[in-house]
Order: C-alpha cells, then structure tokens, then sequence
C-alpha cells in the first residue's frame, strides 16, 4: 500500500484559503457535500516517483478531509510487467515499439492477476494511466463508475499499442486527458483536467534564501554563479543528454552551472542506463551536477529551483510536465519544448519561452541570462497563471464535479 500521507502532513482546505480564496474552498465543500454518500477509489502503478503519484499523495488526504470515503490501490508486478508497459509508455507518446506477442500476454496476465487481488468496489473507481487500464475487463457492477485518466501524450500512439489498448479504454464512462491534443475518436465522453501542484507541501512551499543557500551549497553548486537547471526522471523522453548539448552551448558566452536532478519510479526500469548515459555525456565537466536524488527529496527539489537562475524543460514528448508548473510557481523564468501539455503553461514571451531544438534552447537560455528584468517579468506571470489554473484545488474541485456528472447522467 502507498504510505499514508497524513503520517508526516495533515491537510485541511482550509490552510489554502491564503493562497486561492475562501470562496474557492466553499464551491469545494458544496460540491463534495453532495458526495458523502459516495466511494472514491484510484489505482495506479506506484506509490513514489513520478507526477501520478505526487497528485494522489496530496489528493488523497483532501477527499478525506472533505469525508469523503477513499481508498488508493497499486497495482503490483514484475519486472517484465515494468519493461512491457514502459515500452507500451514510449509507443504511446509515438515511439517505435519491438512487436512482441508475448508482451500483450504478460500485460493481460499482471492486470489479470490485480483484478484478483484488488477489490474493486467503490461508487467511482479511477485508473490512471495505461498500466492498469485492462482492470476494467473484470468489471460486472454497471451501477460503479468507472473512469481512465491518461496523463502521457497521446497525440500520436504508435498504433500496434493504441490498438490494443482502446477496446479497454472505450469500456470506461469516460476518459480524462491533460489537453485537446491527446484526445481521440472514442464512443465515450471524454473530459480535459490539468494536472496539478501542491503550492503548500515540502516541494513548493516558501524558503527562506538561506535555507536555499545552505542545500545547494551542500550539492557543491555556487549560489554566486548562474544555475541552470533540468529536475526530471532519467528518462531518454526528457532528453536530459539534449541538455548537456544546450548547457555546453551557453557555456561559451556565460560563466554558468548545469544542474540535472531526479531519480526514477518503481515503474521505470530504464532509469539506471539513462542515468549512466548522462554521466558519460557530462564528463569531468565541474560545472555540471547530476543529482541522482532519492523519493524523499522535495525539500532539496524545492531548493535547487528556487536557487535557479533558468528552469530548463527540455522534453521529447511529455505529458503534462509538473516540473514546469513548480518552477513557474516559483516565478521562474523556463525554457521548455513545445510538446504535450507544456505550451499550456508556458505561453510563449508571456509565461515563458517555447522552443524546438537544442540550438533553440541555448539560444533562448542565452536571451534571458541577458535580460534578467525581462526574466523576472515572465516569472511574475507565470506564477499567477499557475495560481489561477493549475493548483490541486483546481484539480479537486474538477474531480468532483466530474463524479457529480457521471451520477447524474445515470
């Protein structure tokens, strides 16, 4: 089971009145109290790493406060299980897939083997994600909900995967995606909700600038030089190695620091050789930081964005990318690709900057390390953007709208 996240935080909505408004929080009690004699449940592929289980660790609690009935399964499995959905993961987002029969086996068998495990018997059952999607095959209780929420990018799936999957994607009530882009012709209703931080927690909480000091200056990064930096999973789809080439690009035209910070997720086998790929790519360079940081590092996360002069976010494909929601949080200026739900967020010369290439992230980096005030100004805007569309309030607040319409159309 996930660990329980009012052992080490309780959360009351209350405590972000502050930040969103009281009249926030009391359309978030009305709807919820239409809910009470409801059940919510969430299932997913881990309990740690990655935006998943960063949302469900904080929206979990929330559901509990507001008493509601809650409960949050994940799913177990081998690695082969992991391997498979991780290439079913990089199919989706368009990648090439290795066509092998005996994966849709081993995909079928460790969904198969949960639903036995599982009890799936709450009024509105949420599955994120393609791990868990075929836990629907064992659904006989038409009077539950049941709900797909895909966070990946899946403008363009690779169609052996895509094909597979959608029988069990259109047996859902509907499906909820993080842009129009990922939307597909389906026979269910579909649903747009942005995923979401906690502006309250250890990640992204206020610091006191000597606190932020003292923990970069213990990664061996100076605080009194331009910082550069990408937080992410060792994920080739983050193209961290893309990175290293923009950072050496800069490098000649400013005295700066590369800082590369993540880990990976229980459900992530690849992250080892990404990471050894990258330290390969980085070299004796000492201006360059790999921080390969365990679950528990959201106050040293926290940190080293707040420390940053740029936020870098140079993904492949992405999903949504909460890393660039908490740098703009933290009225940063960023840097990221135009793929997935990014541009969401980053409205490009407003909120901050959108680029294609690695010579254009170089390129953009270069421009805001030479207008600061310009910098700055986009920081501001981009941390109201995020106050008024992508905190966990917001993302609650749709949740329970949502469950109220599917009862309703029943």
């Amino acid at each position: 089971m996930p660990p329980d996240p009012a052992a080490h935080r309780v959360i009351h909505l209350d405590d972000y009145i502050p930040v969103v408004g009281e009249p926030e929080i009391a359309e978030i009690r009305a709807l919820a109290s239409r809910l009470q004699d409801q059940s919510v449940q969430m299932v997913n592929s881990t309990a740690v790493g990655g935006g998943v289980a960063e949302i469900l660790n904080c929206m979990i609690p929330m559901f509990q406060d507001l008493r509601i009935p809650v409960r949050w399964d994940v799913m177990t499995g081998g690695n082969d299980f992991f391997e498979v959905t991780k290439a079913f993961h990089n199919a989706l987002h368009g990648g090439t897939y290795d066509d092998r029969a005996e994966n849709f086996e081993i995909f079928l068998a460790y969904n198969e083997q949960n639903r036995q495990r599982v009890a799936l018997d709450s009024s509105l059952i949420v599955i994120h994600d393609p791990q868990p999607l075929a836990l629907v095959a064992g659904r006989h209780n038409h009077a539950a909900h049941w709900l797909w929420r895909c966070h990946i990018d899946l403008s363009r799936p690779n169609p052996l995967v895509w094909d597979f999957l959608e029988p069990f994607v259109i047996r859902y009530d509907g499906a909820i995606f993080s842009s129009p882009s990922f939307t597909h012709q389906l026979p269910i209703p579909q649903y747009l909700s942005y995923p979401c931080i906690d502006p309250l927690s250890a990640k992204n909480h206020d610091l006191e600038p000597a606190q932020v000091r003292a923990i970069v200056e213990r990664f061996g990064i100076d605080s009194g030089r331009p910082i550069l930096t990408q937080i992410s999973r060792f994920d080739r789809l983050k193209d961290p190695l893309g990175v290293v080439k923009a950072y050496r690009l800069v490098r000649s035209y400013f005295d700066c620091q590369l800082v590369l910070a993540g880990g990976g997720a229980a459900d992530d086998p690849e992250g080892g050789a990404v990471l050894t790929e990258v330290r390969e790519a980085a070299g004796s360079d000492p201006d360059i930081h790999i921080l390969d940081l365990p679950p528990w590092s959201a106050l040293e996360i926290n940190a080293l964005q707040r420390a940053s002069t740029v936020i870098i976010q140079k993904s492949l494909r992405e999903g949504f990318g909460l890393t660039v929601t908490e740098a703009l949080w933290k009225k940063k200026p960023v840097v990221a690709s135009a793929v997935g739900g990014i541009p969401v967020q980053v409205i490009h010369k407003h909120t901050g900057l959108l680029v294609h290439s690695i010579e254009g992230a170089a390129y953009q980096i270069r421009f805001l390390l030479s207008n600061p005030a310009l910098a700055a100004q986009l920081g501001e805007q981009g941390h109201e953007h995020v106050r008024e569309n992508f905190l966990m309030t917001s993302n609650l607040k749709r949740y329970l709208a949502l469950f109220l319409h599917l009862l309703c159309r029943h």
